[in-house]
């Protein structure tokens, strides 16, 4: 078998040894991405939320069965995979060399920026040409766990900055502390598409190329990235553009935070999505409107515990498109990463990614990944 091995900041070979010492048969191992989905069987990668994020693209393209080996700081898309230490994912491992009956197909989501930092129309290439580096080249990412807008997005910023020891230990509960006395609370919209757009269970033609209207995005090759609910326009090229989805208000109000989570954990394990799944086509939403700090600061712990869905200052629900807006532009994190600024639309692509899971991954259920 072909392993190729993919080390986060930090890894090295010397990670890698214990899959090697429990090779029950001969395993050729190929340092690096592959180019091309025939050069390997499966993919090891060594990292957290933020190492996974900046693959996502390559990895869905190539189709490969994907381990992930929790050696991060957050490691919340791992834990919803079942493997919330590098013990679990040798077990994952040594059942997959032995059976490969522990692969499973889940969504991503996916976000699409709609303008620049100035509010100028992004370019085809994904920024206006006197945007700050930061802005550049965005175009539409995949996200594995969880995408924010507002206080937590704040946190994530902050928590980027602290060392890496201690963002593995509390670092985002110690960034958002301080944050969310001084965060304040905006106006934000959040739209979704209209009963007559397309039907989101489409599927897409693979050989196609497709342009994003208004210069959001790159040209992809497929539908690696097209937002879902547009995925039916791709196989009806005489029905209206896909840019032309009608939009309707879906929540209007001052908002402290929004996430749109795929797995239920973000932080280091805090269940801010506790009903979600990664193979329901769907991204569970939580919002949490204009809250006193104090009161804030009482409901955090509660968030560990996905106890906060009672708190009348929380509304959540699910959806597979939307498009958020805010008075002005706000950094929109996703798996603990920046990826660009409001307005955005974002979405979900079902069963984007194949990925090794611990033999106790029945399902995604609510409860799927308490295993002991």
């Amino acid at each position: 078998m072909r392993s190729a091995v993919i080390f986060g900041l930090g890894c090295s070979p010397h990670n890698l040894k214990p899959f090697q010492d429990a090779e029950s048969h001969k395993t050729d191992w190929r340092i690096g991405m592959p180019a091309a989905s025939d050069q390997a069987d499966a993919i090891l990668l060594f990292g957290g939320d933020g190492t996974i994020h900046r693959h996502l693209s390559q990895l869905v393209k190539l189709g490969l069965p994907v381990l992930v080996v929790p050696t991060g700081s957050g490691n919340d898309f791992a834990r919803a995979l079942g493997l919330r230490n590098v013990r679990d994912s040798l077990a994952a491992w040594r059942l997959y060399c032995a059976e490969k009956s522990n692969v499973r197909s889940i969504d991503l989501g996916v976000i699409t920026p709609l303008e620049a930092a100035s509010g100028d129309p992004l370019t085809a290439a994904g920024s206006t040409p006197n945007d700050p580096p930061r802005d550049a080249a965005l175009g539409t990412r995949y996200f594995c766990s969880v995408a924010g807008v507002g206080l937590d997005a704040e946190v994530a910023r902050r928590a980027n900055h602290l060392p890496r020891w201690l963002r593995g230990h509390g670092g985002y509960a110690l960034a958002l502390a301080p944050t969310m006395f001084q965060f304040p609370p905006f106006p934000m919209k959040i739209l979704s598409p209209t009963a007559s757009d397309p039907d989101p269970t489409q599927d897409c033609h693979p050989d196609q190329s497709f342009s994003f209207p208004r210069g959001v995005g790159s040209t992809v090759e497929g539908p690696d990235v097209l937002p879902h609910a547009l995925q039916k326009h791709w196989n009806r090229p005489s029905a209206a553009p896909p840019w032309e989805v009608k939009w309707q208000m879906k929540k209007s109000q001052t908002t402290l935070l929004a996430a749109f989570a795929n797995t239920p954990t973000y932080g280091g394990g805090m269940k801010i999505a506790p009903r979600a799944q990664m193979d329901d086509g769907l991204l569970d939403v939580c919002m949490i409107g204009a809250v006193d700090p104090f009161k804030l600061a009482c409901m955090f712990p509660t968030v560990y515990f996905g106890r906060h869905l009672n708190i009348r200052e929380v509304d959540y629900f699910s959806a597979a498109h939307l498009r958020v807006e805010t008075d002005h532009p706000l950094d929109l994190y996703a798996d603990g990463e920046y990826v660009c600024r409001t307005p955005a639309e974002i979405t979900v692509q079902p069963a984007a990614l194949r990925v090794i899971v611990h033999s106790s991954m029945r399902s995604f259920g609510v409860h799927a990944a308490e295993h002991a």
